[in-house]
């Protein structure tokens, strides 16, 4: 099948790759020159697992091309995928801009039935809009060109969106047509080969499939992190609570980790559209409203912690920052805890020392030059280096080659062994046994005066604070 892909970005790339690596014959296309011309030389825009080799064969093989012109790629495809960017409004709506200018650019040069599906996350009623403009567009010409508008939402993670495209959970398709159910099922099929996965319904009902599934995740996390305040609060452990209700099927263990919050380009976005979806309805989204809350709220909780121990002025201090991305196997900073953590340090007169095993290209790009130019925050080559002479370390992603590390090497180059933990990675019991202090998230606050106390110091600039610990070594919270 000969297939347009419009959008080389995250989506946009993986989907055109996943047809081409099953036969398909995919043009992918960006007006980003610049990008395209990356692709051209097998430089991917983006950070996948698995997608670069894809990329490189596929490309090499003939079966997946990169253009700027959409006019091009279109003389010879039956199927074009919307897979553009739908950045969040000023008033949290989805802008639709993108998706639509390519649809008009669709009407101009549409010569003969296709079928056009909006892979993009769009609000319900989206693919009215498209079907108007290329009629529109054809009407401006004087033709009448038979065509179908699907939606067909992506459910991609990212760090496992090859493999999630690959072997997929299910793929909704949004369609009344008879003609274009039949000639997706046909290109979907190898995709689901052990058992038919794919759902048809009505193209409303998949866009909105989208919205509520994404809502759904974002509401399990900001539900987790409310609890684990409260086990703060009462001397509980969040990750005993966790495994209590995550044994319960109704409930299951995904997305009840507590953590420092989540980003990226999802979540945040969709559940902030799919709140100015239900007000332009008149509908008051009071559960949508208390999970975006939480969620910003909860990106707060890491710096008050740290600000509970050493104090509200940081200066003179140096924090290292393990983990920039907004979860591991991306180099996605978008609406990163990772990014708010930072300004609150900075601003609170700290410097930072971050290590992230794909993010230092973005880092450079998408966080102010003058934090790099003054010397507050520098990003190192090395998970290690990042902690070398640091007062405290601040685990803010669950990168795999942070959950074992070298505990005695890192109490050794720290200059005060401090950990606190964004995503619960690290068992508390060893940690203090080990001589650090430890805080983590909703994992309970520690009180046990009847301890032998003796001081430890922290170099604070010039200054000296002391620091309570038990005979042990221990610190005492």
């Amino acid at each position: 099948m000969n297939i347009t892909v419009i959008g080389a970005g995250y989506v946009g790339l993986v989907t055109g790759t996943c047809f081409a690596e099953m036969g398909n014959r995919v043009t992918c296309v960006d007006t980003d020159g610049r990008k395209i011309a990356g692709l051209l030389e097998g430089k991917l825009p983006i950070y996948e697992p698995g997608l670069e080799p894809l990329v490189r064969t596929n490309s090499a093989e003939g079966r997946l091309r990169f253009t700027t012109s959409l006019a091009e790629a279109m003389t010879d495809s039956s199927v074009y995928f919307i897979a553009v960017g739908t950045p969040p409004d000023e008033d949290g709506s989805a802008d639709l801009q993108h998706v639509l200018a390519a649809a008009r650019e669709i009407g101009r040069n549409l010569s003969d039935y296709a079928i056009v599906v909006d892979k993009s996350t769009v609000p319900v009623g989206t693919a009215e809009k498209v079907q108007a403009v290329i009629e529109e567009e054809l009407v401006r010409r004087g033709m009448a060109i038979p065509f179908d508008v699907v939606s067909n939402p992506e459910f991609l993670k990212e760090g496992a969106a090859v493999e999630d495209f690959m072997r997929p959970d299910r793929i909704v398709i949004g369609t009344e047509s008879l003609r274009a159910r039949e000639i997706l099922h046909s290109l979907y099929a190898d995709f689901s080969r052990n058992h038919d996965r794919i759902l048809f319904m009505g193209v409303r009902d998949a866009e909105m499939t989208k919205y509520a599934a994404n809502a759904m995740l974002a509401t399990k996390i900001s539900f987790m992190n409310e609890i684990a305040g409260f086990c703060d609060s009462m001397g509980v452990d969040v990750e005993k609570v966790r495994i209590g209700i995550g044994s319960d099927s109704r409930i299951g263990f995904s997305f009840i980790y507590p953590g420092c919050g989540y980003g990226g380009s999802c979540f945040p976005k969709d559940v902030k559209a799919l709140i100015r979806m239900a007000e332009e309805h008149e509908l008051e989204p009071l559960v949508l409203h208390s999970v975006h809350r939480r969620n910003e709220r909860q990106k707060q909780v890491l710096f008050e912690k740290i600000v509970e121990r050493f104090g509200s002025d940081l200066s003179g201090m140096t924090f290292g920052m393990w983990g920039l991305a907004f979860k591991p196997g991306t180099d996605d900073m978008r609406e990163a805890p990772s990014v708010v953590l930072l300004n609150q340090l900075i601003g609170a007169g700290a410097r930072v020392r971050a290590y992230d095993p794909e993010c230092s290209g973005s880092a450079r790009s998408e966080l102010p030059r003058s934090w790099f130019e003054a010397g507050l925050l520098h990003l190192t080559r090395h998970q290690y280096e990042a902690l070398d002479g640091v007062d405290a370390m601040v685990l803010v992603t669950e990168w795999k080659p942070f959950r074992h590390p070298d505990f005695r090497a890192m109490k050794e180059i720290m200059k005060y062994p401090a950990i606190f933990d964004g995503r619960n990675q690290y068992d508390p019991e060893k940690l203090r046994n080990e001589g650090f202090e430890y805080v983590g998230i909703g994992r309970g606050k520690i009180q046990d005066a009847g301890r032998a106390m003796r001081d430890a110091t922290i170099g604070r600039g010039g200054d000296v604070v002391r620091i309570p610990l038990a005979a042990s070594g221990s610190p005492v919270q």
